[in-house]
């Protein structure tokens, strides 16, 4: 007798744009973080940037999430420079989710601690955040989406973008 499985959740389709923001020594920023709803799943590194609300254009999205996210506020983004379509469960939920990359480029960057604008979600599931070099992407064993950012970032620092 085959197990009673419960139906697979809906999938979530959303919109979403990210900010690869790169600072004056060439370096990315991204945030620590952690699934709240599987925490022993372990973590991951991600860019700033979240999911469209309402009538959000892409460029608007990530200004908005970079400010949540960051306490940033940019006046220009370059992009979008790259897309892709990604699927992952979060906090119990799956989702399908299709991104925009926007690049921010700023000389010095002061980002904040503890950023007013999280949600209570964010506040669970970001840990921290951090500066990586191209070299330490290329070296690092940790988790870092998108998987293609080491390259990216090689490439920007050559202006091969």
């Amino acid at each position: 007798m085959a197990a009673d499985r419960l139906p697979a959740p809906p999938v979530l389709h959303r919109e979403a744009a990210r900010v690869l923001v790169v600072d004056g020594s060439g370096r990315v920023l991204l945030l620590h973080g952690v699934d709240p709803g599987d925490p022993g799943a372990g973590s991951w590194w991600l860019t700033p940037g979240g999911g469209a609300e309402g009538t959000e254009t892409p460029e608007q999205t990530a200004r908005r999430e970079l400010w949540e996210e960051t306490g940033l506020r940019v006046e220009h983004l370059d992009g979008p420079v790259a897309e892709r379509t990604t699927t992952f469960d979060f906090d119990g939920v799956a989702y399908r989710q299709h991104e925009h990359y926007f690049v921010a480029r700023l000389v010095a960057v002061d980002v904040a601690t503890a950023p007013a604008a999280y949600t209570d979600l964010e506040t669970r599931a970001v840990l921290g955040w951090r500066w990586w070099s191209a070299e330490e992407l290329a070296g690092t064993e940790e988790l870092v989406h998108p998987g293609w950012l080491g390259a990216w970032l090689t490439s920007e620092l050559h202006g091969r973008v």
